[in-house]
């Protein structure tokens, strides 16, 4: 299932709600309670190439730049 922006209409909050794709209508508002969300238009990040210009490994796992944005490095 996918991840959706919305706004309530209730309580003007916004959330990330994991929701199926066709049956988001009547989910209620993490904060508030309430039904009346709208589903917002989402911006995703992607990256095209190999732009070194991004974050650097920093050779500990638990603190590295690049682990998990799938550029190839090693520690």
């Amino acid at each position: 299932m996918p991840i959706y922006e919305f706004q309530c209409g209730k309580c003007k909050k916004e959330s990330e709600i994991l929701v199926r794709s066709s049956q988001w209508e009547g989910t209620p508002c993490p904060h508030c309670g309430s039904t009346n969300l709208t589903k917002k238009l989402s911006v995703f990040a992607s990256s095209a190439g190999n732009d070194d210009s991004g974050p650097s490994c920093s050779g500990t796992p638990s603190s590295c730049g690049k682990c998990g944005t799938g550029k190839p490095h090693s520690h």
